[in-house]
């Protein structure tokens, strides 16, 4: 990366963690997401702006610019569960929100909230969970018909969890575990997508300080529903031309990123992205000595991809740091993020 670039991206680095960590203390499961759409907005409106709540809870931001106007997107919607049956033992029955998979939340701690509006906290454990017990502990596979939540609350039948409030329908929101170490890497679960959208905070900030003369209009969607495939489906402006994700970039056997890097899409589950949008983004990457990697992801989709579905005439791309272990307890690196940022300022300008 060249000097000066690296220079920008270090001088916003404290600002973009310190916002990861912020969106990270803060559920949001896909469908219960108001309590981080109102810490966006108020974000969104100390730094200058005027955002704009969507119908379907998103944030939308006009960053200004004139001219073809590109929609930049990421999602603060996460991963998490709801309640599908009270057992008669108390225990609670789950079913996933998104891609949330059984095999990596066993032993989790959960917070269960009530429709109604109050918190219970809770441990997801495989039923008959002691291994002096159950002999076929090994052998057990793991889904959400083998799985259950235990409440940390001395209710024992089913009514006396219903007394608590607790009913089918209530949200299961985990435990981020969110941990920064010395040598950078970022370790928690919702990394997908909260360090983009902390990102993305960190380049509207760039924007507003250095008073940055923007070549063309630059909308930015923080979207709500993206883990269960809608994101981005409606609230398009007009003037758009353009939509970027930017979302966390695949680590794993076959792909050339790593989490020190910035991905670049090339092609995802619902088929390729935009060439010539993949070609300026390489070029830009090229031109400012950024660490990057191009990728196919062989199992993705994204709010690029929904905002297309639904009928928007735009070109697309997809670009992110560089993040391991997907849907899981997932990790990344700061020099991932600078990189993400960094190609943000030379291809947005």
């Amino acid at each position: 990366m060249n000097e000066n670039l690296q220079k920008l991206c270090d001088k916003y680095m404290d600002y973009i963690m310190k916002q990861l960590n912020a969106l990270l203390s803060i559920d949001s499961p896909t469908g219960c997401t108001g309590q981080v759409r109102d810490y966006l907005a108020a974000e969104y409106t100390r730094l200058g702006y005027t955002p704009m709540i969507t119908r379907k809870g998103g944030v939308l931001t006009n960053l200004g610019g004139s001219g073809s106007a590109v929609m930049v997107m990421a999602h603060v919607d996460t991963l998490g569960a709801m309640v599908a049956e009270i057992k008669d033992n108390g225990r609670l029955l789950l079913t996933p929100l998104g891609g949330l998979n059984a095999n990596n939340v066993e032993t989790e701690n959960c917070v269960v909230r009530t429709l109604d509006g109050q918190s219970y906290e809770g441990t997801i454990q495989l039923m008959d969970a002691s291994l002096h017990v159950n002999g076929k502990y090994q052998e057990t596979g793991r889904s959400f018909d083998t799985i259950e939540l235990l409440l940390d609350e001395p209710a024992q039948t089913r009514e006396e969890v219903k007394a608590l409030g607790i009913s089918n329908g209530s949200y299961v929101c985990l435990n981020p575990r969110t941990r920064i170490t010395g040598s950078g890497y970022i370790k928690s679960r919702f990394l997908d997508d909260k360090l983009s959208t902390a990102i993305l905070l960190g380049y509207a900030r760039y924007v507003r300080e250095e008073h940055v003369p923007l070549p063309r209009k630059i909308y930015q969607h923080i979207t709500v529903f993206e883990e269960v495939g809608h994101g981005a489906c409606g609230s398009v402006p007009e003037d758009v031309e353009e939509v970027l994700s930017v979302d966390m970039g695949c680590v794993g056997n076959g792909l050339e990123c790593t989490e020190r890097q910035v991905s670049i899409c090339a092609k995802d589950s619902h088929g390729p992205y935009h060439y010539e949008v993949v070609q300026a983004l390489v070029r830009a990457a090229k031109e400012g000595g950024i660490d990057f990697a191009t990728d196919v992801y062989p199992h993705y989709g994204s709010d690029a991809d929904a905002a297309l579905d639904a009928g928007a005439d735009a070109r697309h791309g997809l670009i992110g740091p560089g993040v391991y272990a997907s849907h899981g307890y997932e990790r990344s690196h700061r020099d991932g993020v600078r990189n993400t940022f960094a190609l943000l300022k030379a291809y947005l300008g």
